[in-house]
């Protein structure tokens, strides 16, 4: 075998064009076009769609503003596209104004998309195997550390002696999407209430306007703070409004007098992640348990429910519960109705966030390209586009057989095929391998994109 690097007509990565024409199909490109336009400026390069390129690659493995290159391969079937010198600039301009701008288009989009699917609404989220209200969105808030190798504007050490950021985001369970996300130093508190409350506020924004009514915000025990819990509680107090939460609760000496004074037949039975009993695990409220003073300074309605069950090997254990002989866990929230049981399966589906981190780490999150620390929030930008675009991928395009990837495996699979560029009848063809494996699934997805509605 002799290998010769004189091959014409090829197209690496060619799956990744289905990225890149969903975002021109669904209006992206044009409402990016549109928000960043400069008057006087006439850019080499249409911003909007050097960001869309960008999340394009960044969706396809990239993790550094070099790997633009991997595009400019394609420029027989995508066109001219920025070169890295321009990418940098192109980030550098989004100024916090410009950023807003884009958010505002990111939402106009986002409303396209759910209108695009069965019934104007997106899948309904689930809890123990049930679905939940079709109408209640669930938006899971949640921070993680992001490791930095150099030293970078912004860097610090962390609460695990590492050195980096520390961002915020809110996912959308419903759909996957990633609402919002906040660069962080990385000795920012984890409970800071202000970043709660701001990256909120804009993941609300995101959500079209007749989606906001009906919420669920989840988080851990960061997000059991006051200032929290009230800026939630007086969301629900709005009329036309129905805001919940279901947030991790700190096991104080108050919560554990609480649990001593539980009856043995108030506590029932656990359910896991399926719907099913799960064994040595129960649940108990003990909102009338709590000394009054305790719920005095949280807000009216918070109830605090508590699950108890047999510690795994390894677990940290307080003298508490070596005593005891179980581990707790606790949690409140403001739902007046439902089975604890259930109550508190839904309040362990926040989990889910994990994965969407560990995914938004696979897809830009991991790995910040600059410096500057106005660059990487830029990035980070980019990084909630190339989420929204997997997800509407998912949404819109992807058969079955694809759905439930992962994006690594989504990558190996769609969008990193090969495919040779050929021209006939005054027509380009993207000629796919017919030995692929999953070549019939990929050209589903091309079709399905090609048949969005174009924006009017």
């Amino acid at each position: 075998m002799s290998v010769t690097a004189d091959g014409s007509g090829v197209v690496a990565h060619a799956g990744a064009v289905s990225v890149r024409l969903l975002a021109d199909r669904v209006g992206l490109t044009g409402e990016l076009s549109s928000a960043l336009t400069r008057r006087g400026f006439a850019a080499g390069h249409d911003r909007g769609r050097v960001l869309v390129d960008v999340a394009t690659m960044i969706t396809a493995g990239g993790e550094a503003i070099a790997d633009i290159d991997t595009l400019r391969h394609q420029a027989q079937v995508l066109g001219p596209v920025a070169s890295a010198p321009t990418v940098w600039r192109a980030l550098d301009e989004l100024t916090p104004a410009r950023l807003r701008r884009m958010e505002k288009a990111r939402a106009r989009v986002r409303s396209r998309v759910w209108g695009l699917l069965p019934d104007g609404r997106p899948p309904t989220a689930t809890a123990a195997g049930v679905p939940l209200d079709p109408d209640l969105v669930v938006l899971d808030v949640d921070a993680t550390l992001v490791l930095a190798h150099s030293e970078k504007e912004g860097a610090t050490g962390t609460r695990k002696k590492t050195f980096g950021f520390h961002p915020i985001g809110v996912w959308c369970d419903n759909t996957t999407e990633l609402l919002a996300l906040q660069l962080r130093p990385g000795n920012a508190g984890s409970n800071t209430v202000t970043d709660h409350i701001d990256v909120l506020t804009a993941a609300i924004a995101q959500l079209p306007a007749a989606h906001r009514r009906q919420l669920l915000v989840r988080a851990d025990g960061a997000g059991a703070s006051h200032g929290l819990l009230d800026w939630l509680t007086g969301l629900d107090a709005k009329r036309g409004y129905r805001v919940g939460y279901s947030v991790g609760f700190a096991i104080t000496e108050p919560v554990r007098q609480a649990i001593c004074l539980v009856p043995a037949a108030a506590w029932q039975v656990a359910l896991n992640a399926d719907g099913d009993v799960r064994e040595h695990a129960d649940v108990a409220e003990l909102t009338g348990l709590l000394d009054p003073t305790v719920l005095a300074s949280w807000p009216p309605g918070m109830r605090v429910i508590v699950r108890r069950e047999y510690p795994h090997p390894g677990a940290p254990l307080t003298l508490f519960e070596h005593r005891d002989g179980w581990r707790y866990q606790a949690f409140v929230t403001n739902t007046e109705s439902g089975q604890l049981a259930f109550l508190e399966a839904r309040h362990r589906a926040h989990a889910r966030v994990e994965d969407r981190i560990r995914h938004a780490k696979d897809t830009g999150l991991g790995r910040l390209p600059s410096r500057e620390y106005a660059i990487n929030q830029a990035w980070l930008a980019c990084v909630t586009l190339a989420a929204d675009l997997t997800a509407w991928l998912r949404l819109l395009a992807l058969p079955d057989s694809l759905k439930t990837c992962e994006p690594k495996a989504l990558r190996y699979r769609l969008l990193h095929v090969p495919a040779r560029l050929t021209r006939g009848g005054r027509r380009r063809h993207l000629r796919l391998p017919e030995s692929w494996p999953w070549a019939v699934a990929v050209l589903d997805t091309f079709t399905r994109v090609m048949a969005i509605p174009a924006p009017g």
